[in-house]
């Protein structure tokens, strides 16, 4: 049987020490520890917009070298593109390179000792 779209993105973001699920705006989240900041929303046909995808707080700049080159696959999210989140479409992106974005982000809002867990 396959993995839903949702039980993928739970799987490699509670991989990450001291992830949470959460839920808010009526969506699943993570974020970088119990008081920790927010590094993925889970979006499931977000207001009718089709899309199954996971947003993500990015580097400055990424979001418009990612949404200006690959359209299809990334887009500015609704509430929090303007803070130069990206969206990930999940169904045009394999777990590794996924993982890739997943990882930029939780450093990007983990604290600096949080993030160190990582290496």
């Amino acid at each position: 049987m396959s993995e839903t779209p949702l039980a993928r993105v739970r799987r490699l973001c509670l991989g990450f020490p001291q992830a949470v699920e959460k839920e808010s705006w009526g969506a699943p989240n993570f974020t970088a520890g119990p008081k920790g900041k927010m590094f993925a929303i889970y979006s499931d046909d977000h207001h009718g917009d089709g899309r199954v995808a996971v947003w993500l707080p990015a580097q400055p700049g990424k979001q418009e070298v990612l949404v200006s080159g690959e359209p299809k696959r990334f887009f500015k999210p609704p509430y929090c593109g303007p803070r130069g989140w990206i969206g990930v479409i999940l169904a045009l992106i394999d777990d590794e390179e996924l993982m890739t974005h997943l990882r930029e982000a939780f450093v990007k809002v983990a604290t600096k000792k949080l993030a160190a867990e990582l290496e």
